[in-house]
């Protein structure tokens, strides 16, 4: 997979701040990713058959940051080449404003993430739960041992300490269950991938999920209890 780089710090096309904006957006993704490339949302991209036939973009909203982290979590070969922009014409349809662009790709690279890595994520807010946890029942100690009497009147930091160590091992189960889940997300990745091969085998036209659309020209029939053509009766079926 080859990504255009719009050569965001030095296109005129540009503010100065979605240029910040843009870096420490592609930042993320490249952290993410686990990549180098430089213009993440770009949508001048070029795709080898390989590469097509191992991406699974699930996103309603865009497609540019979830294929990304999909290629650098699946070893996809992945670059970046210099490119050209034409001017302006027009605002984005894609979304009403910057802080709802922001909104929305940040919850976008959390959920892709999230799918590759649940045990990092979720575990990763365990830990915090579990050191403000911590960090409450020492405080409620400290009271203790220095007047037992007094100590009746933070009986609140049990509590809280309670409250955040329970949603510490919420977490750490979450973790545990998006783990297994990811594993058969992967085993039903590589499903629709070896499907995808057969179908580019075997000449079977794309399918198309829009509501209401009519079926693809060519489509064959399905076949029916009372058909007795020759290839269905040497079938045996």
């Amino acid at each position: 997979m080859v990504i255009g780089d719009r050569q965001v710090d030095v296109n005129e096309n540009f503010s100065w701040s979605k240029r910040r904006l843009q870096r420490l957006g592609s930042w993320v993704v490249r952290q993410a990713s686990s990549t180098e490339i430089p213009d993440t949302t770009s949508g001048f991209r070029a795709y080898n058959r390989e590469a097509a036939l191992q991406m699974q973009a699930v996103s309603k909203f865009t497609y540019t940051l979830e294929t990304i982290i999909q290629a650098g979590k699946l070893l996809v070969a992945i670059d970046h080449v210099p490119i050209r922009t034409n001017a302006k014409t027009r605002d984005s349809r894609l979304f009403p404003s910057v802080p709802a662009y922001i909104r929305r790709n940040g919850l976008s690279i959390f959920r892709i993430y999230s799918q590759y890595e649940p045990l990092r994520v979720f575990w990763g807010g365990a830990a915090v739960m579990g050191t403000a946890a911590l960090a409450v029942f020492i405080r409620f100690i400290v009271f203790f041992l220095e007047d037992p009497h007094t100590a009746k009147g933070h009986v609140q930091s049990l509590i809280a300490g309670a409250v955040l160590f329970n949603a510490a091992m919420l977490l750490g189960s979450l973790g545990v269950i998006g783990d297994l889940l990811a594993a058969q997300r992967t085993l039903s990745q590589r499903t629709f991938e070896r499907v995808r091969r057969i179908e580019l085998q075997l000449g079977v036209e794309p399918s198309h999920y829009e509501p209401g659309a009519p079926p693809a020209t060519g489509a064959v029939p399905a076949r029916t209890d009372t058909d007795t053509s020759p290839d269905r009766q040497t079938l045996g079926v």
